[in-house]
């Protein structure tokens, strides 16, 4: 059996507790079955650690399955998001018992969930592109969810509608404030801004660029770097961009602490400078993947 497993960031195994599932592959002083939770809030923070302080490793929203392995006297969920398989800590004051099944994703860069059907009434919250609702009924241009929320109904869809260019939902996000393990308009960074815009066009991606670097895509030889097509993922250590077309590139990037849309030379040049070089590129299929 493994000590460690090979991805902890994919892997619900600590040495003091693993998964059920995992048992005779990895070792752990005890292993336990895990139970299926919503997230409630928004956005929720995923961390390394269950502490406020703790680094901020990516963010779940609202309606996500998350399967949790432990709960904490002090108020922390260890357990692993449905959508894209990663482990961390949660706040469990975030988290509630399933409560019904999303049927629609929200598909605006932010909207407004009022407790009422006016657009005039403080709003209850507002939700994040992707964040997901059970929706009971659309009425007078409201969709009306299983909360008794009301969202703008031009704002969500059905979750089998998918968005043509997921590029175009990347540059949507231009002028996000960049932060480290986001995935929201709120903030977030290049990794996030990727997996959130292919999942927009029904293209699963894993959640970091080393993850992404490895299973998306195609690798591109040297020689067709300067024949960039639209869609095309750039990458370096620790970092990724979407080429616009074959002179611009869209990244969430802390050199602009925003998204931003650069040439795709000059970035080059710049990310090359502070020390890092183009590692591959890798040109994806344009159609939904299941």
């Amino acid at each position: 059996m493994a000590e460690l497993p090979d991805d902890p960031r994919l892997t619900p195994a600590r040495p003091d507790l693993a998964a059920r599932f995992l048992e005779g592959k990895v070792q752990a002083a005890r292993f336990a079955d895990g139970i299926a939770f919503e997230v409630f809030d928004p956005v929720v923070p995923v961390r390394r650690a269950p502490s406020h302080d703790a680094a901020l490793e990516t963010e779940a929203l609202k309606g996500e399955r998350v399967t949790v392995y432990e709960r904490t006297p002090e108020g922390w969920a260890w357990g692993q998001l449905h959508s894209d398989g990663y482990v961390g800590w949660l706040p469990d004051i975030a988290l509630v018992a399933p409560r019904g099944t999303p049927t629609h994703k929200v598909t605006a860069l932010r909207t407004f969930a009022f407790p009422g059907p006016s657009i005039k009434l403080p709003p209850a919250e507002s939700l994040p592109l992707g964040a997901r609702i059970e929706v009971v009924k659309i009425d007078n241009g409201f969709a009306i969810t299983g909360q008794r929320h009301y969202l703008p109904a031009q704002h969500v869809a059905p979750l089998d509608t998918y968005e043509a260019d997921f590029v175009a939902v990347a540059e949507r996000f231009v002028g996000t404030p960049y932060l480290w393990g986001g995935k929201s308009a709120l903030g977030i960074d290049c990794s996030g801004l990727v997996q959130t815009a292919l999942n927009a066009a029904g293209l699963r991606a894993p959640r970091d660029s080393d993850m992404q670097e490895r299973a998306l895509g195609a690798a591109l030889p040297p020689v067709q770097w300067q024949s960039l097509q639209r869609g095309d993922l750039l990458f370096w250590k620790g970092h990724v961009a979407i080429a616009r077309n074959s002179d611009s590139l869209v990244h969430a990037n802390a050199h602009h602490m925003a998204t931003a849309i650069e040439p795709v030379h000059a970035a080059i040049a710049r990310i090359k400078a502070a020390g890092s070089e183009v590692t591959s590129v890798k040109r994806l299929p344009l159609s939904p993947s299941s």
